[in-house]
């Protein structure tokens, strides 16, 4: 399986949690196994799971980020899209940046429209931008 491919499987783990947020973890990971016979990889699951342990640190990432937008108003698409790539961005250091908001803009097409693939684009660019500069001391 691809890179690509377990991250897919981590935003579509990620996308059935943001409706059923009451839901456990690895109650949402089994009912996906059941379900669709998914085979989760060992990153797409520590993928979603971190996800979910740092969600009040990604989300403020991206309330800061999507000016104008309240969280609650961004489609679960987007918003699950977003949540994976600000995760990769912040605490997993073996994957470029750039290759996170790049395969984030690819899921979008995807799963949303253009207009949902430059926004998220344009949110991931701003903090890529910014964190870069943050961590540069500029």
């Amino acid at each position: 399986m691809t890179r690509a491919q377990e991250r897919e499987q981590a935003f579509i783990l990620i996308f059935e949690r943001a409706f059923n947020m009451d839901v456990d973890a690895d109650d949402i990971i089994g009912y996906a196994v059941e379900a669709r016979l998914l085979e989760p990889s060992v990153f797409s699951v520590s993928l979603f799971k971190q996800t979910y342990e740092k969600l009040s640190e990604i989300d403020a990432v991206i309330e800061k980020y999507a000016i104008g937008w309240k969280i609650d108003r961004l489609s679960k698409v987007t918003l699950s899209v977003l949540r994976l790539a600000i995760c990769e961005i912040l605490f997993v250091d073996s994957i470029p940046q750039g290759v996170s908001a790049n395969e984030a803009v690819e899921l979008a097409k995807k799963y949303a429209t253009a207009d949902d693939a430059a926004f998220i684009n344009g949110i991931l660019g701003s903090f890529i931008r910014s964190f870069d500069n943050a961590v540069s001391g500029d």
